[in-house]
């Protein structure tokens, strides 16, 4: 075997269909996976990639995010039967957030939901989901699903100057686009999928495309965004930008119930502040009769925001309801230092019949490599920590 050769060829890291004009824009080849696809940490510093996208726009390839074409005159059933909320009540070329529980009501995965046809549904999902979704069609004579992955490329296109590059770019009609929109537009000799959709909190889009066209989506947005401040953004970025408006991530926030060992490790909907995606007037859905009891007692936990005094990041810390930290009651799932609210913010899970009294975060820090800690008061935050108005605008404001 020479040097230049794979021990293991078939456990290399797919190529996303963007992935040669974003290796070009690498400056650090700070690459980790996602299902089996190179992923970006960042492409030359996470925190300016972060001003990016809250000062101009930003990319962010969604591709290797899995995505299931789910059809038939029983889709819509199937997919009201699988997920809490009531699909029934979505129109076509709209697009809903959902979540899919096992039977004891523990979160599976969160996801989208597009209705792109009468009978046409697109689901996009963190992980891999295609055998349970196999399953949910039992019972349905006219039902396909369908895993389109590897053959639709996606592309997240979030900050305020978003708007005016896709109007630069030639896409008319899009400042009539709503939050949570779809619109397709003539690209090429294709089509192009536009949502209003996004991961930032921040005005944003998701771009959706064949992948044999994304290099020439990729080339005519760059084009169109050169005086906008386009710029791709990694994972470190996006990690910061979605904690400012509260999104939960996988692994950090959740555990996907089919892949936790441990008992309760997992979480129901509740505990995760999703109580609102679940709809009991639904006649039967996955996990409905725990749900509803778990209603008539409450969550165990509660997953909270957290204002921490201070200017040092919470990153593991444990939350106390005491000054003197005898009685743990929780634990920070994600924290940072905000710089665009000026404070140390962070997503900690807490015991619920403690989470409106006295909260008191351990934190520790370093400084010139001697470990520190410090305790430090804590304030529950009901809003996203940075919800700024023109995300919602339509027609949102040029820039």
């Amino acid at each position: 075997m020479t040097t230049n050769q794979l021990r293991y060829p078939d456990e290399e890291l797919r190529h996303s269909p963007f992935h040669e004009r974003m290796v070009a824009l690498s400056a650090r080849d700070s690459w980790s996976a996602w299902n089996g696809y190179k992923l970006a940490n960042n492409f030359y510093d996470g925190e300016y990639e972060y001003f990016c996208i809250r000062n101009m726009c930003g990319t962010y390839d969604v591709s290797p995010m899995q995505k299931y074409e789910i059809t038939g005159s029983d889709a819509e059933r199937m997919l009201d039967r699988l997920v809490t909320r009531d699909i029934t009540k979505l129109r076509e070329d709209r697009v809903t957030y959902v979540v899919w529980c096992t039977d004891d009501g523990r979160v599976i995965d969160d996801g989208t939901i597009f209705k792109t046809g009468p009978q046409k549904y697109m689901l996009t999902c963190g992980s891999p989901c295609i055998a349970w979704f196999r399953k949910a069609c039992f019972g349905y004579k006219d039902v396909d699903v369908k895993d389109v992955s590897d053959t639709i490329a996606g592309l997240a296109f979030q900050g305020p100057t978003s708007y005016s590059v896709l109007k630069a770019m030639g896409l008319d009609g899009v400042e009539t686009l709503k939050p949570f929109g779809i619109m397709n537009f003539p690209f090429k000799e294709t089509e192009l999928m536009v949502s209003r959709t996004g991961f930032t909190g921040d005005l944003g889009y998701e771009l959706w495309i064949d992948a044999e066209h994304a290099l020439d989506l990729w080339d005519a947005l760059y084009a169109a965004g050169e005086d906008y401040g386009i710029q791709p953004f990694g994972e470190e970025a996006l990690n910061m930008a979605r904690m400012e408006a509260g999104f939960i991530m996988p692994y950090m926030e959740f555990a996907e119930a089919l892949k936790t060992v441990h008992f309760e490790h997992d979480q129901t909907p509740a505990e995760l502040g999703l109580d609102w995606l679940v709809d009991f007037k639904k006649p039967r859905f996955n996990g409905r009769a725990a749900l509803l009891k778990e209603k008539e007692t409450g969550p165990k936990y509660t997953l909270c925001k957290l204002d921490i005094e201070g200017n040092k990041p919470a990153e593991g810390a444990e939350i106390y309801s005491d000054k003197d930290c005898a009685n743990q009651i929780g634990y920070v799932t994600s924290a940072m230092w905000s710089p665009v609210v000026k404070a140390s913010i962070a997503l900690a899970m807490i015991e619920t019949k403690h989470k409106d009294g006295d909260l008191w975060a351990e934190v520790y820090y370093y400084k010139e490599l001697r470990p520190y800690k410090k305790v430090a008061k804590c304030t529950l935050q009901n809003k996203p920590f940075y919800a700024p108005p023109h995300a919602k605008k339509t027609p949102p404001d040029p820039f």
